[in-house]
């Protein structure tokens, strides 16, 4: 049996420069919780024997370039690339995606907004991503469609291919009705309708699935029973389950030779100062601003530690083309430069702010050797830099300080 995996990024990011094409692999979440399962695919027996990716590569690929990046893909990565323009992804992904769809299902209404032309790309692109899973499917095939950007493509694919095994994902907060509510009639309605068209919805926590399955109710009327929605052609169940992350991986890394070299040099960095480290992508979800200002307020409280600790805090570049996110990447920056100007010293910098995406073994490193980890999302669906906190202390040393709005807790 084959798994088609569907999301709105490639696990690999393509890029192309002066001609020139570069594969690397893709950041986030979702492409690293699903790339340790597939992996895992190899080693285990399961019934699934093969996959097939489809997705965005993760930049505009010009036309010239499509037919050698689209045999390069899946000759090398298992993926199948839907090439979507610049013009479309500012519509769709920074327009609805990460304007509407991204603020209101993490409780920030009055970040949202709405936009009927936007949500008109929103259908185009789940019907082109439709177009390619139709495309590429064979008999036999189980199709598992990914997250908020492709909320539509279940049904969509249901009303083609009736018999096909459809499951979806939902890797975000699913919010309560009264929130939900907040979208307009038409949208909402087709995005609960777009989800019943799997034969499974699954969700990180049990409180997402409650959520989903009264909005079903009370918005389309489609009543449950232990979680199973009987739909027109097909019954839908609706169940939670919590993604997890490679523990080996993490738990056995201290021992790479190259994550070695990185834990002596931050070792070296930091001398004997106690270390709390925070690791997030750029996102006023995560709450960095708060963060950064409980870290001052520490600091102004408890003098006792001045010179004895220092925050290691690791954002990772996203969405910048959003203009809300670059204007709270300035905020970081003067949040950061205030706390090192009003604390520091010429021997003690107190906070460490990188702006980068950081390596596997980099990672592994500054996990191994940190005190604390700050994990503090205002809102999450999950957060799995707290299992890969946890995971990495083999020696058992170390505190997690983890949000109560975080899925993980």
């Amino acid at each position: 049996m084959r798994l088609i995996v569907v999301s709105n990024r490639l696990h690999v990011t393509v890029e192309e420069k002066e001609g020139k094409i570069n594969y690397k692999q893709s950041s986030g979440g979702l492409a690293t919780g699903l790339s340790s399962y597939l992996d895992s695919i190899k080693d285990r027996d399961f019934e699934i024997s093969e996959y097939l990716w489809i997705g965005w590569p993760g930049s505009a690929i010009s036309a010239g370039k499509r037919s050698e990046v689209g045999a390069e893909l899946e000759s090398k990565y298992n993926c199948r690339p839907v090439f979507l323009s610049e013009k479309v992804m500012d519509k769709f992904y920074l327009g609805f995606c990460n304007k509407t769809i991204w603020p209101l299902f993490h409780y920030f209404p009055m970040l949202t907004s709405y936009s009927a032309e936007h949500w008109k790309q929103y259908i185009s692109v789940n019907e082109t991503f439709c177009e390619a899973v139709l495309e590429a499917v064979r008999p036999g095939d189980v199709v598992w469609v990914h997250d908020y950007q492709l909320m539509l493509l279940p049904a969509m694919l249901r009303k083609k291919m009736p018999g096909l095994a459809i499951g979806y994902f939902h890797h975000i907060p699913f919010p309560a009705f009264e929130v939900f509510r907040l979208l307009p009639r038409e949208w909402r309605n087709s995005i609960l309708e777009g989800l019943l068209g799997s034969d499974l919805v699954g969700f990180h926590t049990h409180d997402y699935t409650q959520y989903f399955l009264r909005c079903t109710l009370r918005m389309i009327g489609l009543e449950h029973n232990l979680g199973a929605v009987n739909c027109a052609s097909h019954t839908a169940i609706a169940d939670t389950f919590p993604i997890g992350i490679d523990y080996e991986k993490f738990n056995g890394a201290a021992q790479n030779p190259e994550v070695k070299k990185e834990i002596r040099e931050f070792k070296k960095a930091f001398g004997d100062k106690k270390v709390i480290l925070s690791v997030d992508r750029l996102d006023y979800t995560k709450g960095i601003i708060n963060r950064l200002k409980g870290y001052e307020l520490f600091l102004e409280r408890h003098p006792q530690w001045h010179g004895r600790v220092v925050l290691l805090s690791l954002v990772v570049p996203s969405r910048t083309g959003v203009d809300h996110y670059m204007s709270m990447k300035r905020q970081i920056d003067e949040m950061a430069g205030k706390i090192n100007g009003k604390f520091g010293s010429a021997g003690w910098t107190p906070l460490v702010y990188q702006f980068r995406s950081y390596s596997f073994e980099a990672l592994a490193a500054v996990y191994s050797i940190s005190d604390i980890g700050l994990v503090t999302p205002l809102r999450d669906g999950m957060n799995l830099v707290a299992k890969e906190f946890v995971a990495s202390k083999a020696d058992g040393r170390g505190v997690l300080v983890l949000s109560e709005t975080a899925g993980a807790a």
